[in-house]
């Protein structure tokens, strides 16, 4: 079981805390309010200070504590099989400003680390892209072609430092693995020093677009700014409804020492076996921290323990007897057309900007988005804009396989529960047992119970906040979890992850 692997909590987080930051007390006016603190917001509200404009964040939870401070931590731009996709729908010109404007970001983070002498254990790897398949082995070939048309320096080999044979890989050399935390609380220290203000347990819940624009938070403050970013994973403000374009998924990870002489020497990841993913991290003398990802599962429809349980498996099977330190789960969303979506919120949009659908490549898309959105912001356009503008044309053309089973999803949800029949709900509060949770039909409304480890009973409206679609509950991370788009809900129906902004309502039993 879960339970037995390694300890939940986020091996980032753990080893960077951080010192808590005030929550907004006051009605503000700056230039550009940045919501969300992430490594997207975090990175647009640097680059918009050193314009010298005055910038804000605000941050629900705290700095660098959502999927940043969860990731795998690969800062890389060879992103699987992105290349050979992208030249088939964007074409050889779409390659290079991909390939351009991540290589760039991962430029931009080596400059800051090195300007401030930032301590985030960053080591440069070399990144592959393996299978074990024999037949998927011209499709990699393809790959490593359309990555060095990319600019990246990537060739296709046979041999890995991987502790089993492959049949292929693209290698990349020359990317970086580091600690995503500390890279981040540095950035906003410096950011601090400068003059920017960063906020934390500060919930925006309002966007009223305008010249100038206004945010509203939970408690009632005003943020009044020329611009305002929309960095938050999942857009909470969505007037051009991305959320038909953004699919989530969720993934687990798991963390043990292996002996440095077992280090396998780089950054891997297969999209084959639900796709899995490994790095090491500096840990103590002698050994490494070997941090192994997979078992992408859709939000709402699977208890993570026993996606822990085959990553643990697998990863045993892979390197021998491994002592887990520390287990997490994380969340993530493709875009439809394989690219994030960063720029203008919506058609419409003059001064609001969105960051999203990164698809697991969030800390070089994050960094990205930083230099795109101040380059926007600041009147300029780079090369690379219309490539992740979120009104691109031909989207519709290019989108619409992908869009289409999307959506299928989602309507099996958002449809199915309003045609829920009675034995959908079926059960009662007693069945419930310790730490666990069930959506229930009591007269003739559906409730979400959980039962904590003390025994205590909570009841919450099973209607995700978002658009009503019903949550389902996750015992191995004791949250609920919205299978359309991706909202979870702690015991006590506080949001923990958007697009869901309100909470879900308590109710009596």
């Amino acid at each position: 079981m879960s339970e037995h692997i390694g300890t939940q909590a986020s091996y980032w987080i753990e080893t960077a805390p951080g010192l808590p930051r005030p929550a907004l007390g006051e009605d503000i006016i700056v230039d550009v309010a940045v919501v969300g603190a992430g490594i997207a917001g975090l990175s647009t509200a640097w680059e918009v200070a050193q314009g010298g404009r005055s910038v804000a964040v605000l941050e629900a939870d705290c700095l660098a504590g959502g999927v940043t401070g969860h990731t795998t931590a690969k800062l890389t731009a060879l992103h699987s099989l992105v290349y050979q996709r992208l030249r088939r729908t964007r074409g050889i010109e779409g390659v290079k400003l991909y390939g351009h404007s991540q290589t760039e970001a991962v430029d931009r983070a080596a400059a800051l680390v090195d300007e401030f002498g930032i301590d985030c254990d960053w080591e440069r790897a070399p990144a592959f892209t393996y299978t074990l398949d024999h037949d998927r082995v011209p499709e990699l070939r393809a790959e490593a072609v359309a990555a060095r048309e990319a600019g990246l320096p990537a060739e296709f080999v046979t041999e890995t430092s991987l502790p089993f044979p492959v049949a292929g890989a693209v290698r990349a050399a020359d990317q970086v693995q580091f600690h995503p935390r500390k890279y981040l609380l540095a950035l906003a220290d410096e950011l601090t020093g400068r003059g920017g203000q960063l906020y934390e347990g500060t919930r925006v819940v309002g966007l009223h677009e305008g010249e100038p624009c206004r945010l509203t938070t939970e408690a009632g403050h005003t943020v009044t700014a020329r611009d305002v970013v929309v960095a938050t994973h999942y857009p909470v403000f969505d007037r051009a409804m991305l959320f038909t374009r953004l699919s989530p998924r969720r993934e687990v990870v798991l963390t043990a020492p292996v002996e440095a002489g077992r280090d396998p020497q780089g950054m891997y990841i297969t999209p084959e076996g639900n796709t899995r993913s490994l790095r090491t991290a500096p840990y103590r003398e002698g050994t490494r921290l070997l941090i192994i990802t997979g078992d992408h599962f859709t939000p709402g429809t699977s208890d993570s323990s026993g996606h822990f349980s085959r990553l643990a498996d697998w990863a045993t099977e892979h390197f021998g007897p491994l002592d887990f330190t520390y287990r997490w789960a994380t969340q993530d969303n493709d875009s439809t057309d394989t690219v994030p979506l960063v720029g203008p919120l919506h058609t419409g949009s003059r001064h609001s900007y969105v960051a999203t659908g990164f698809g697991g490549w969030g800390l070089s898309g994050g960094i990205m988005a930083g230099l795109l959105l101040s380059a926007l912001i600041d009147g300029r356009e780079p090369a690379w804009a219309p490539l992740y503008d979120p009104r691109r044309l031909g989207s519709v053309v290019r989108e619409a396989p992908a869009f289409l089973r999307h959506q299928a999803k989602v309507a099996q949800h958002f449809v199915g529960d309003r045609l829920v029949p009675l034995v959908a709900g079926g059960g009662s509060v007693d069945d419930i047992a310790t730490g666990d949770g069930a959506v229930i039909r009591l007269g003739t409304q559906l409730y979400a119970i959980s039962r904590d480890e003390a025994g205590r009973v909570r009841a919450l409206s099973a209607r995700c906040t978002h658009l009503g679609c019903l949550v389902a509950f996750n015992r191995a991370e004791q949250a609920w979890e919205c299978p359309c788009h991706g909202s979870r809900f702690g015991l006590d129906g506080r949001v923990l992850e958007g697009p869901a902004t309100r909470p879900l309502e308590r109710r009596d039993i």
